[in-house]
């Protein structure tokens, strides 16, 4: 199964596989988990992937990265296929940034993106004989978009980066709450499986938290909200909440009442 990015066929599509979620978030998380202290409640002490203070911006209109997660890409459009190449000599990051309503009228030309994105590092490169490419992203900071250039084929963006606060972990409550939403929806589903490896001790709350923003089937919007949360207590609060509606929405419940 391939998911399509646009309507028209010449744009990005994210690559898939049969059962997306569950073959992402198992590779996703052991590549993370692995990467981390031992101990959910340390931060990385590893030296951290220096970002460019200009870089290409790559807007899409349904994919949101968030950070210490993966987005596998495949690349067709030439001025995407020229970003990725400058990309990978000069810097090798790319700020995913998701774009506002209205975009099908100013695709080719540059039409508003929301301006807090995430910087994704080239992480790898897969050339294809045809000039396409497939690439993996791995999501390292928030950003903020300062300034736009348009003076190459593609949007590039004098950014800051976006850092949250210095909390290492949930309050216990906080994650109790948000595994405790979590289970039921997935029992509801009966997807727990799929989520298992989520479910242990040690992974990280950082990590625990931006998997789920990237895999639970929310709307880009409702991801974007994620995205932009003050700390990872706003975050954590803010998926406990959609998950609750999603539960009432499957039960076909009307609102929060």
């Amino acid at each position: 199964m391939r998911v399509l990015l646009n309507s028209t066929g010449e744009r990005c599509e994210v690559l898939a596989v049969d059962n997306f979620v569950g073959h992402q978030l198992s590779w996703a998380m052991q590549t993370d988990h692995g990467r981390e202290p031992h101990g959910r409640d340390q931060r990385d002490t590893a030296t951290p992937f220096p970002i460019p203070a200009r870089i290409p911006v790559f807007p899409l209109p349904n994919v949101v990265l968030f950070p210490k997660t993966y987005l596998p890409l495949h690349i067709f459009e030439p001025r995407y296929r020229a970003m990725v190449s400058d990309a990978a000599i000069n810097g090798q990051c790319i700020g995913m940034a998701l774009l506002k309503d209205g975009w099908e009228a100013d695709y080719y030309g540059h039409p508003p993106v929301f301006p807090l994105g995430c910087v994704g590092r080239l992480a790898s490169v897969q050339p294809l004989a045809d000039g396409r490419s497939n690439i993996l992203l791995q999501g390292l900071e928030r950003f903020e978009i300062e300034q736009e250039w348009y003076d190459k084929a593609y949007r590039e963006a004098t950014i800051s980066v976006a850092v949250r606060g210095t909390e290492a972990s949930l309050d216990p409550m906080v994650r109790r709450r948000l595994f405790s939403f979590l289970e039921s929806y997935l029992q509801s589903r009966a997807d727990v499986p799929t989520w298992q490896e989520i479910f242990r001790e040690e992974v990280s709350d950082e990590i625990v938290v931006n998997t789920l923003s990237t895999y639970l089937e929310c709307t880009p919007l409702e991801k974007q909200f994620l995205l932009e949360a003050e700390s990872l207590h706003q975050q954590a609060r803010r998926l406990s909440d959609l998950i609750e509606f999603m539960m009432h929405d499957q039960s076909g419940a009307k609102g929060w009442g």
